[in-house]
């Protein structure tokens, strides 16, 4: 039976070596798709979650979640992964929340992948579009109130959830539907193109 996760299925039994490498493929993704963006203040659009998602449905809950833990020290350690060519102040700055949202989010989008529940191309999307929308809870909830209680100061600090509401989700809810249906079609096409080609090479076996 094919593994329900992309990258395991592929690459077989792990080896630190292999995760390791796969890891930095991952973060490399990241970084290039977050400097496509369309300019929003204060959080710019970019096509940081649609590569997030096809890691974490990729690489399986462990090694997703690794892999956005090794990306956000790449930032920290100030080199320019970050939306724009940012670093580590962006760590905390206004996108504090969904940066480190990104590993919950990789982790969750593995966790569905490892327990099978994206499978086809439906149920991936599914997944991916609630998934997309828990993380506004850390992007939300790091200006409302997190940043202050951590001692960040700003004028974005403290705002009123009208706020956050007009300038922290609501311009960026359609996009992110369209990257998590993006996302199920890469991930569900790639998994098809996989497991046909391996069911293909067992037929051939004698």
């Amino acid at each position: 039976m094919v593994d329900t996760v992309l990258a395991r299925s592929a690459t077989g039994r792990a080896a630190f070596l292999k995760m390791a490498l796969l890891a930095l493929g991952g973060t490399a993704l990241i970084a290039l798709s977050a400097q496509v963006s369309v300019p929003f203040y204060p959080v710019p659009m970019t096509l940081q979650t649609l590569a997030i998602l096809i890691v974490g449905l990729t690489f399986g809950a462990r090694l997703g979640a690794a892999t956005l833990a090794l990306y956000l020290a790449e930032g920290a350690m100030g080199l320019p992964v970050f939306a724009g060519g940012a670093s580590a102040p962006a760590l905390i700055g206004p996108t504090a929340g969904f940066l480190f949202g990104f590993a919950g989010m990789a982790w969750l989008a593995g966790l569905a992948a490892d327990r099978g529940l994206a499978r086809g191309f439906v149920t991936t999307a599914l997944c991916c579009v609630v998934i997309a929308g828990l993380l506004y809870l850390p992007g939300a909830a790091w200006p409302m109130a997190v940043a202050e209680l951590t001692g960040v100061s700003g004028k974005w600090v403290g705002v009123s959830a009208t706020h956050v509401w007009a300038s922290w989700v609501s311009p960026f809810l359609f996009g992110d539907v369209i990257k998590a249906v993006v996302a199920a079609m890469v991930v569900s096409g790639g998994r098809a193109v996989w497991t046909a080609r391996v069911e293909r090479g067992a037929a051939s076996e004698p």
